[in-house]
């Protein structure tokens, strides 16, 4: 087992994620609404538990 080095800053809606390497990616949340440089990734938080998320664009690929 190793140890990782990880850490957050945050900047009002802005979120910086940082590992050994530098600036992994960062994110940006506006009410339940969020979105991830990293990931691509929408996201919606839902009452309880519950969450909706949206990849890479969401467009149907043929």
């Amino acid at each position: 087992m190793s140890l990782l080095f990880r850490k957050t800053w945050k900047l009002g809606p802005l979120r910086l994620n940082f590992t050994q390497g530098g600036l992994s990616s960062w994110s940006l949340r506006i009410g339940r609404w969020s979105w991830n440089s990293r990931t691509r990734a929408h996201r919606v938080d839902l009452p309880g538990p519950w969450s909706w998320k949206q990849n890479k664009g969401g467009g149907n690929k043929s």
